[in-house]
């Protein structure tokens, strides 16, 4: 794995079994700790050689019939193989009747062609600092939907202008940046994409550099085009400037920035909605209990920290008709110790459900910098699993899933009902096309724009 794969903005995190959760503490990322990796079957050839063992087929066979009937313990053992035997062809059995990657999936009134989604992920390109896209953001998006996404979720979104994380995000906190999405999202839906955004308010960990302003992980001076930031209470995440808290007040305000924000999109022509609560921005700031410390109705237990939350979904699904779908992306842990973990984000879920949010995109991480994470192949597909089978509700999954059949697996498992290929889908905005291929479905069951028909695989 490359460091590459280990640094990108929008992670997702899990991969460790569940129970570990609550061991987590916090850790400097440089420690360099690392879980003892699994002998691999040439590691225990090699150590029996050394020991004067050699084990043949038979062998085992026979040590199986032996040990087999002496005791009730390995009867008992007997019985547990047959179980999991069972269960495993039950699983197999199952894993037939589920959608496969290319099956399509109808959220209200909004069909998507397919499970393989494009994330949100920052690339901080609105140069003018106006919150506009421009013709990269066509290109980037427009692309990827011919590529063969279902559902193409369009980055980061600001609904006030201090809600950026960086001066060079995109906006919808006024009409006028209206008609400057509609050739983007008209270039989705046309190439057969379900155009989606995500809308944030980045609070705390707004007013960064990037690339384009330089400040590089830094807060901007104000001078330089940065601004004051707010949060649910004055705690500063890592090196960047301390923000003020926000009074009860603004708090409303931003929930109608957030209704009013989404109106917009679908004013621009936008068929989903989702809302940014993951990741340490201001809704994922006043979950956690690490960055929320107030006392009044937006503090304290899990219903005030969620409080947010919850009226910004009530708000957004009343700005948007009934057909539109509203997902919310969520860190299912923050990784730290006396933080927001898997219980909370399942009993948030359950809650979400009932006022009509319709899939949760399972990520993990954000709150606290210096934490140490798992990260590895699939690390946050458990978290999406548990989300999906205890809260009873359609999630997505992500975070470091680049083989086609290792997102063909994730949904045969029922552990997601959708994937979404982030990273891997920057290398390769027709990702879709070839995991079609590698996986072995004929090239007209897979969606490839008339144009392009000519050079499928």
């Amino acid at each position: 794995m490359s460091n590459d794969d280990l640094t990108h903005e929008n992670f997702d995190f899990r991969g460790f079994d569940v129970p570990d959760l609550k061991a987590v503490t916090l850790a400097s990322s440089s420690d360099g700790e690392q879980s003892k990796q699994p002998k691999t079957k040439h590691e225990d050839a090699s150590r029996n050689r050394r020991h004067g063992k050699k084990k043949s087929k038979s062998d085992a066979r026979s040590k199986k019939r032996a040990s087999a009937g002496k005791t009730s313990e390995s009867f008992d053992d007997y019985e547990d193989y047959e179980e999991r035997e069972a269960v495993s062809k039950a699983d197999k059995k199952a894993s037939k009747d589920r959608p496969g990657l290319f099956a399509p999936m109808t959220l209200r009134e909004v069909t998507v062609r397919n499970r393989i989604w494009l994330p949100p992920m920052c690339t901080y390109s609105s140069f003018a600092c106006d919150g506009r896209p421009t013709p990269f953001h066509y290109q980037h998006y427009v692309s990827r939907a011919f590529g063969g996404f279902g559902m193409v979720i369009v980055e980061s979104t600001a609904v006030a202008p201090e809600g950026r994380i960086t001066p060079c995000d995109l906006g919808l906190w006024e009409d006028g940046q209206i008609d400057a999405w509609r050739w983007i999202v008209d270039g989705i839906r046309e190439a057969g994409a379900v155009p989606a955004i995500q809308l944030n308010h980045a609070g705390r960990k707004a007013s960064t550099g990037c690339f384009a302003v330089g400040y590089d992980g830094q807060s901007v001076p104000e001078e330089a085009g940065g601004w004051p930031t707010m949060a649910p209470s004055e705690i500063a995440f890592g090196g960047l400037r301390t923000p003020r808290a926000l009074s009860v007040d603004e708090i409303h305000g931003l929930v109608g920035a957030f209704a009013a924000a989404a109106g917009r999109a679908v004013a621009a022509g936008f068929q989903a909605i989702q809302i940014h609560a993951a990741h340490g921005y201001l809704i994922s700031q006043f979950l956690d209990p690490l960055s929320n410390e107030r006392d009044d109705e937006y503090g304290g237990d899990l219903t005030g920290r969620s409080r947010f939350l919850v009226e910004v979904v009530d708000a957004v699904r009343g700005a948007v008709p009934e057909g539109v779908p509203v997902l919310v992306r969520i860190s299912a842990t923050d990784w730290a110790a006396g933080g927001w973990d898997l219980d909370q984000t399942i009993a948030l879920s359950k809650v979400l459900k009932e006022h009509g949010v319709d899939v949760m995109d399972v990520s993990t991480g954000g709150i606290m910098s210096g934490v140490s994470i798992p990260v590895k192949p699939n690390y946050q597909v458990p978290f999406a699993e548990q989300v999906k089978s205890k809260a009873d509700i359609p999630v997505t999954a992500v975070g470091l899933i680049t083989k086609p059949k290792q997102a063909a697996k994730i949904l045969a498992r029922g552990e997601s009902d959708a994937v979404e290929i982030g990273r891997a889908a920057l290398r390769d905005p027709y990702w879709p096309l070839r995991a079609a291929n590698k996986l072995g479905i004929p090239s007209t069951e897979v969606p490839y724009a008339p144009q392009y028909v000519a050079g499928a695989y």
